[in-house]
C-alpha cells in the first residue's frame, strides 16, 4: 500500500523536484523492502507514462495543498517526504518485525541451525506442560531451539539435522505427550474417548472405593487396598517426575507428589496417601478441562479452512482436490454454504459471502468481480468461481494463527515476574519443608513423625502450580476475548501495556477516515457542469490515483461518455494537464496556480467555504481560464466518533496527528470531537509522540508506512487490519476488521485481564498463606493441602475462562 495514497495497487506519483520545469516519477511498489530500498536507490525512471503521471496533495502529505490565503509556501519533495518516511520506517520498523522485541524470547540466528521441524502436540493440559515439553526437546544434542505454541499445540523445533526427528518424537513420548504431522488429525475413537482419557481417575475412585469397604470389614485388608491403590496411582506419576527431572525440571508438581505419598505410606496414612493421588489426578482432569475451553476459539478459526477443494481444471472439468494441494494461481468452484480454502480474487460479476466468522458483520458482504475475499469466508447466494492468490500457510486464517502463536513468546511483566519467582520459590520452599522437618524433633525434642507428616503437607500447600498458572491463564483467555472481537493483540507485553494507556494519538487517512475519497462537490463558474465533469474525467483517464479515480467514477455515474484526453501530463507538484474537444485543460492545486492566473473575490471564497469542510480540491482551467472546482473528501469512518466518544468517557485524551493542511483537519476535528495537530512529516509525528510519552503512557494508531516510526516510538502501536504490512508489523494491535470502536473494547478488556490477574494471584497466595498457618498448626493435613493446592489451581483457571465471555459496556 502506498503510504501516499492508500493505494494497493502498483503505481506512480510524480516527485516534487526543486525546479517545476524537471519532470521525474517515482515507482511505488507497494513493499517494506522497496520501500526501503528506496532509501539508497531513488527509482526514477526517465521514460514515464502518461496515462499514470500525476500528483495531487495527498490530504495526509504535507505537500499537499496549502490553502491559507492560497500562498505559495515552500515544502518539502513529494520524494524526499517519502525517503525520510521510509528511512524511519527502516530504522523503526524494516529491521525490527515487532515491537517490544526486547521482550520477546530470542530466536535462534538463522546460521545457527540447517533444519526446522515442526509437529501438532497432543496431550498439553496446560502452559507449564509445553514449559516442560520445551525443556525435554532443547536437551537433545543437535538441537539448537525448541518453542512449544500452548494455544495453537504447535511444536517447532531448529536443530543441525533432520535425522533427529525420530530422537524428538520418542524425547516427546517419555515426556508423556504425542506428536502428530501438521496437517493429522487427532480425533479419539467415538464411544470410547470419555473412558480412555478418565482411565487413571475412574480405575483409582474404583480401587478407593474397594479399598474403603474393605477397611470396614478389617483394618488390614484396608490398609493393604489402600497402599496397594497408592501404588498404582503413584507409578506413573513418579515415572513422569524421573523424566521431567532428567529433562531439567527437577521442581515438578509430580515430583512433590511422589515425596508426599511415598512420605505418608512411610507414615502409615495409606488413605490419605490414596486420596492425595485421587484429588491430584482429578486437578489434572480438570486443568485440561479449562485449557481446552481456552483453546476453543483457536481451534473454531483453525476450523474454517475446509479440507478439500473442487478444483477448476484447464478443460472446464472439476476435480476434488485437498485444499492442502492449491497453489496461487489455480481456479476453484464454491457452492453456497461453502468455505473458502485460501484467499482468493472473485471472478464472477457479483457474488455475497458471509464473512461474520472472521469480521463479525452479521450482514452477508456483496464483492465484484476481481474484488479479494477472505479465507474462511462463507459463499452465500450462489456458485462462484475464484483465483486463488494466497500461497500455501499464508492465507487470513494462517497469518492470524502465527501472529498468536507470536504472542505466546511476548510475555507480559508480570509473567516474567513469575516465572522468575517460581525458580527459586519452589526450591526455597522445598527447603522450608526441610528445616520443619527436622529443626522440632532435634532442637525441641518434637516427635518425628508429627513433624514429618507437617513437612509433607507443607510441600504441597507450597506447590506453585496456581500461581504459576494464574497469569498465562488469564493473559490467553485476555487474548482470545480480544481475537473474537476483530482485535488482534501479538502477546501478554501488549495486552497489559493496554491497560495503562492516558493517551492515544490517530493517524487521520485510513485509521479516522476510510481512506477511500469520493467526490463531493463540483464547482461550474460558466453554468456547464456536465461539460466540466466530462473533461476532467478524461484527463483523469488511465490514472490509478484514488483521486482521479474519484473523477472518473462520478462521471460514468452520471452517464456521461469519457474518453481519454490527448496530450496528457504531470505537472510536477501542481496537478495535471490534458486536450480534449481542442480544449486545453488543466486541474491544478488552488495555491499553486499557473503566473498570471488568480481567483476572483467569489471564487477564492466557495474554495475557502469548501476546505472548510475538510475537503481537498483542485482548480479547474480550460484554457487558462478558471471555470471551476472539484472538491473531494476521504469520509470519516462511521465509528470514529462513536471511538473518541467512548475513549473520553474512559478518561483516556485523544489527538489525531496528520500531514492534512490545519483547515483541512480542523473540520475534521470538530466533527468527532478531537485534537489534532496539522502539517506533519512522519518526523514530525515521532516527535510529538515522544514528547507525550515523558507525561503518559501513548498509544499510536495508524495504518500506513509513514506511522510506521510513531508506532513503533509509542509505548503501544495499534495497526489497522487493512493497513500496510509495515505498520502490521511494527505495531503490537492490530484492529482485524478496521474498526476503531473495538479501541476502547481492547483497553477495556485489558484493565479487565489486569484485574483478573491480581484476583488470581490473591486467591493462590491467599489461599496457601491459609493453609500454611493451619497445617504448622495441626489443623489440616495432606489431603487438605492436595485440595488446596488443586482447588486453587481450578479455581484461577476458571476465574481466567470468564474474560472469554468479556463484554464491554459502552
Amino acid at each position: 500500500m502506498c503510504a501516499q495514497c492508500n493505494n494497493k495497487k502498483l503505481h506512480v506519483h510524480t516527485a516534487q523536484p526543486t525546479s517545476t520545469s524537471t519532470a521525474s516519477v517515482t515507482v511505488e511498489h507497494n513493499h517494506a523492502e522497496s520501500c526501503c530500498a528506496s532509501v539508497s536507490c531513488q527509482h526514477e525512471a526517465t521514460a514515464h507514462s502518461p496515462s499514470q503521471e500525476r500528483e495531487y496533495a495527498d490530504d495526509d502529505d504535507p505537500a499537499s495543498v496549502q490553502p491559507t490565503g492560497f500562498t505559495v509556501n515552500k515544502i518539502t519533495s513529494a520524494e524526499a517526504a517519502h525517503s525520510d518516511s521510509c528511512c524511519s520506517a527502516s530504522s523503526g520498523s524494516c529491521s525490527a518485525a515487532t515491537s517490544m522485541s526486547d521482550e520477546a524470547e530470542k530466536a535462534p540466528a538463522p546460521g545457527s541451525y540447517s533444519a526446522t521441524l515442526s509437529w501438532k502436540v497432543d496431550g498439553m493440559d496446560c502452559p507449564s506442560c509445553a514449559s516442560k515439553l520445551e525443556k525435554a526437546i532443547s536437551a537433545i544434542d543437535g538441537v539448537v531451539s525448541a518453542k512449544v505454541m500452548f494455544a495453537t499445540e504447535k511444536l517447532v523445533v531448529h536443530c543441525q539435522s533432520k535425522s533427529l526427528a525420530d530422537e524428538i518424537i520418542a524425547k516427546t513420548k517419555q515426556a508423556g505427550f504425542s506428536l502428530l504431522a501438521v496437517n493429522q488429525k487427532n480425533e479419539p475413537a467415538s464411544g470410547q474417548s470419555f473412558i480412555k482419557d478418565h482411565l487413571s481417575v475412574i480405575m483409582i475412585t474404583a480401587m478407593m472405593v474397594v479399598s474403603f469397604l474393605l477397611s470396614k470389614q478389617s483394618e488390614i485388608l484396608g490398609l493393604a487396598a489402600f497402599t496397594a491403590t497408592t501404588i498404582v496411582g503413584l507409578f506413573p506419576i513418579v515415572r513422569k517426575a524421573v523424566i521431567l527431572a532428567k529433562s531439567g525440571s527437577p521442581f515438578s508438581i509430580e515430583t512433590l507428589m511422589s515425596i508426599a505419598a511415598i512420605g505418608a505410606l512411610y507414615l502409615g496414612e495409606t488413605a490419605e496417601a490414596a486420596m492425595v493421588l485421587l484429588l491430584f489426578l482429578i486437578g489434572e482432569q480438570l486443568e485440561g478441562y479449562a485449557a481446552a475451553k481456552a483453546r476453543s476459539g483457536v481451534k473454531s478459526l483453525m476450523a474454517l479452512v475446509p479440507e478439500e477443494a473442487s478444483l477448476v481444471m484447464p478443460d472446464g472439468s472439476k476435480k476434488i482436490v485437498p485444499a492442502s494441494e492449491l497453489q496461487q494461481g489455480d481456479i476453484i468452484e464454491v457452492a453456497p454454504g461453502g468455505r473458502l480454502p485460501a484467499d482468493v480474487e472473485l471472478l464472477d460479476a457479483a457474488a455475497s459471502f458471509d464473512e461474520s466468522a472472521l469480521t463479525g458483520e452479521s450482514v452477508p458482504v456483496e464483492h465484484l468481480v476481481g474484488e479479494q475475499i477472505m479465507a474462511g469466508a462463507l459463499a452465500a447466494d450462489k456458485v462462484v468461481r475464484l483465483r486463488i492468490i494466497s500461497e500455501q500457510g499464508d492465507n487470513a486464517i494462517d497469518r492470524i494463527l502465527h501472529l498468536i502463536e507470536d504472542a505466546e513468546s511476548r510475555k507480559a511483566p508480570l509473567e516474567r515476574f513469575v516465572d522468575r519467582f517460581s525458580r527459586w520459590y519452589t526450591p526455597a520452599m522445598i527447603v522450608l519443608a526441610a528445616l520443619v522437618v527436622v529443626i522440632p524433633p532435634l532442637f525441641f525434642g518434637q516427635a518425628w513423625d508429627e513433624w514429618l507428616y507437617k513437612g509433607l503437607t507443607l510441600l504441597l500447600i507450597a506447590c506453585p502450580c496456581a500461581l504459576v498458572i494464574s497469569i498465562p491463564a488469564a493473559i490467553t483467555s485476555g487474548l482470545a476475548a480480544a481475537t473474537r472481537r476483530g482485535a488482534l493483540i501479538k502477546g501478554g507485553a501488549a495486552l497489559e501495556q493496554l491497560g495503562h494507556i492516558e493517551t492515544v494519538a490517530f493517524d487521520k487517512t485510513g485509521t479516522l477516515t476510510e481512506g477511500k475519497p469520493v467526490m463531493t462537490d463540483i464547482v461550474s463558474w460558466d453554468g456547464d457542469e456536465d461539460r466540466l465533469l466530462r473533461q476532467s474525467a478524461a484527463v483523469e483517464m488511465g490514472s490509478a490515483h484514488p483521486l482521479a479515480q474519484a473523477v472518473v467514477n462520478a462521471a460514468v455515474a452520471r452517464g456521461l461518455t469519457v474518453i481519454e484526453a490527448a496530450e496528457r501530463q504531470a505537472l510536477p507538484g501542481r496537478g495535471i494537464q490534458g486536450e480534449i474537444d481542442g480544449d486545453s485543460v488543466m486541474l491544478v492545486a488552488a495555491d499553486r496556480l499557473p503566473h498570471g492566473i488568480e481567483l476572483s473575490e467569489s471564487q477564492a471564497s466557495q474554495a475557502f467555504c469548501l476546505e472548510d469542510e475538510g475537503k481537498t480540491l483542485v482548480v479547474a482551467l480550460r484554457n487558462q481560464v478558471p471555470v471551476g472546482l472539484i472538491a473531494w473528501r476521504d469520509n470519516l469512518r462511521p465509528d470514529s466518533a462513536k471511538a473518541v466518544k467512548a475513549l473520553k468517557a474512559m478518561g483516556i485524551h485523544s489527538v489525531m496527528l496528520t500531514g492534512d493542511n490545519p483547515r483541512a483537519a480542523a473540520a475534521i476535528a470538530k466533527e468527532i470531537g478531537i485534537a489534532f495537530e496539522a502539517g506533519l512529516l512522519p518526523e514530525d509525528k515521532v516527535k510529538h509522540v515522544e514528547q507525550a510519552n515523558q507525561n503518559a503512557k501513548v498509544a499510536m494508531v495508524g495504518d500506513g508506512i509513514n506511522d510506521a516510526p510513531a508506532m513503533k516510538t509509542a509505548s503501544i502501536g495499534i495497526a489497522m487490519g487493512g493497513g500496510t504490512d509495515v505498520a502490521l508489523e511494527t505495531a503490537d494491535a492490530a484492529l482485524t476488521h478496521n474498526r476503531v470502536s473495538e479501541l476502547p473494547m481492547m483497553i477495556a478488556l485489558s484493565k479487565a485481564t489486569l484485574a483478573n490477574i491480581r484476583q488470581n494471584i490473591a486467591l493462590s497466595l491467599g489461599l496457601k498463606v491459609v493453609f500454611l498457618v493451619t497445617t504448622l498448626l495441626g489443623m489440616t493435613g495432606l489431603w487438605v493441602a492436595v485440595l488446596a493446592d488443586s482447588g486453587a489451581t481450578a479455581l484461577v483457571t476458571l476465574n481466567a475462562l470468564r474474560l472469554l465471555k468479556f463484554n464491554h459496556k459502552e
